[in-house]
């Protein structure tokens, strides 16, 4: 392992703290100014859904919305610049301006939500409180509607601007991770696959005997944890991450001690269990002492519907589409092999609930007198889980494993709510073993029908190589990754590269 020497240094705690300062005022010019940005944003977007809102009400003609308030333009224009400002006080107080909530995703939008319909409420409440003032009902809504969707649509191109200056190198936090172990290395190896986080991974700092794992993609181990004053004046150290399982309680004190409450320096606990949950973890107190809670489901809230969303949208069709070509496999393989046209096999799906997912037979079905006489097939199916030219596969079923046809009933697995598009592949109970401590991962979401593993190699990659892809699939989930998967999907299976 490389190991940089930290230089000692005479300089005066007075310099360092100016340094330091310096370091945060350079930092915090660069977050005011996208502050600036996002208060623009809103105060436009809040008054073009106002405006929008006073032009469907009461000149789009449709008939929903019955004439019983005279239009008035000045009264809609004089209420806007009093509706917009307080909105946006809203806006402040609800956090929409605080840094640790920007950026954020569906939490963001969530608090837009909030924040938006307050709004309403407060307008609500004005009018009733004075009789004077009237206000279409129509209007209201429309403006609560319109000016959701606009100021989140906002907030989402100045969040892909953001992003793109991330790459570039802009607000980016200098982050050291503290902690040598298995889970330091995991975070680490996460946080540098996504260059968006806004975290710019330094180096190490942590003694080499507490595990001497080697840093990913050229990190450095700086100097170990007694020496963080040097390391984060050196290197300019603006987020400390400590792999807490690598530390003892008696470490995590004394750092958090030096650095709990600095304000140049944003201290950060992982949860000591990066290496072993995907899922959320919630901090909740019970009789005033803090307890983490784990979420038993990978995806919640908005993430789970837009998931499931995708799911039955696509498989509902899809699988009314495909019913002729259905009922012509399932005639193919009753003529040309005895046995079920359906084949069940059992696998584990959500939170650990087996289920059998359909498949079309593509064996004979005395498969394992064939394979009996075969020690050597029998030994590779052990260790693999698939066995290349496979006797007991039937001509038919060749020809459907080569175009992952012998799938296609899992459709109606999808439509069962047990399975997805896309997810990890299933697994039986009995494979659940070879996963180790990877294998409760499996179990907080569904299985899929294709996966990245699908669109990877398929059964060319070895069987560590596809559990590394079931991980690291369950860990990004994104809509967008699932979506990118499933345009793979259709030419990686015409190419049937690694089907058998």
């Amino acid at each position: 392992m490389q190991r940089a020497p930290v230089a000692d240094t005479l300089a005066a705690p007075r310099i360092r703290v100016a340094a330091a300062e310096h370091r945060s005022e350079v930092s915090g010019w660069h977050w005011r100014l996208f502050v600036l940005a996002l208060v623009v944003s809103d105060l436009l977007m809040i008054a073009l859904g106002l405006a929008i809102a006073y032009t469907a009400r009461f000149h789009s003609g449709v008939s929903l919305f019955r004439l019983e308030v005279t239009p008035s333009p000045v009264f809609y224009a004089l209420l806007g610049l009093k509706i917009v400002p307080l909105w946006l006080l809203i806006y402040l107080a609800v956090g929409l301006y605080r840094r640790s909530n920007l950026l954020g995703g569906t939490r963001e939008y969530s608090l837009v939500f909030r924040a938006t319909t307050t709004g309403i409420v407060v307008v609500i409440v004005v009018e009733f409180l004075d009789p004077s003032v009237v206000i279409a009902r129509g209007w209201l809504l429309l403006a609560w509607a319109a000016t959701i969707l606009l100021v989140c649509s906002g907030r989402w191109w100045l969040r892909r601007g953001i992003y793109g200056l991330r790459r570039r190198g802009y607000f980016q936090s200098r982050t050291l991770v503290v902690g040598l172990n298995e889970e330091a290395r995991l975070m680490a190896e996460q946080l540098l696959k996504w260059p968006t986080s806004g975290l710019h991974l330094v180096g190490w700092a942590g003694d080499e005997a507490e595990g001497g794992i080697d840093g990913p993609a050229g990190l450095r181990l700086l100097g170990g944890w007694q020496n963080l004053d040097e390391i984060v004046e050196k290197y300019q150290i603006e987020e400390l991450i400590l792999a807490t399982s690598a530390l003892s309680r008696e470490q995590i004190l004394a750092i958090f001690k030096q650095y709990g409450v600095s304000k140049t320096v944003n201290l950060r606990l992982s949860s000591g269990l990066f290496e072993i949950i995907t899922t959320g973890l919630r901090v909740n107190e019970m009789a005033y002492v803090p307890l983490v809670s784990v979420d038993k489901v990978r995806l919640t809230g908005a993430d789970r519907l837009l998931k499931e969303g995708l799911d039955y949208g696509l498989a509902l069709p899809g699988t009314i589409l495909l019913l002729p070509l259905l009922a012509v496999i399932a005639l193919a393989v009753r003529l040309d092999s005895a046995g079920p046209v359906i084949h069940r096999r059992r696998v584990m799906g959500l939170n650990g609930i087996e289920f059998d997912a359909f498949k079309f037979r593509t064996m004979y079905v005395h498969g394992e007198e064939i394979l009996a006489r075969r020690p050597e097939l029998a030994a590779e199916l052990k260790a693999n889980h698939k066995v290349k030219d496979d006797p007991r596969v039937t001509r038919v079923g060749r020809f459907l494993r080569k175009y992952s046809l012998d799938e296609l009933p899992q459709l109606f697995n999808v439509l069962r709510w047990e399975m997805s598009l896309v997810g990890p592949r299933m697994i039986s109970p009995e494979e659940m073993a070879n996963y180790n401590q990877w294998g409760i991962n499996l179990l907080t979401v569904r299985p899929g029908l294709t996966g990245l593993w699908q669109v990877s190699g398929r059964s060319d990659l070895s069987y560590r190589a596809r559990v590394q892809m079931d991980m690291y699939f369950i860990r990004n989930w994104s809509i967008w990754l699932e979506l990118q998967i499933l345009l793979q999907t259709i030419p990686a299976v015409l190419k049937s590269r690694g089907a058998y």
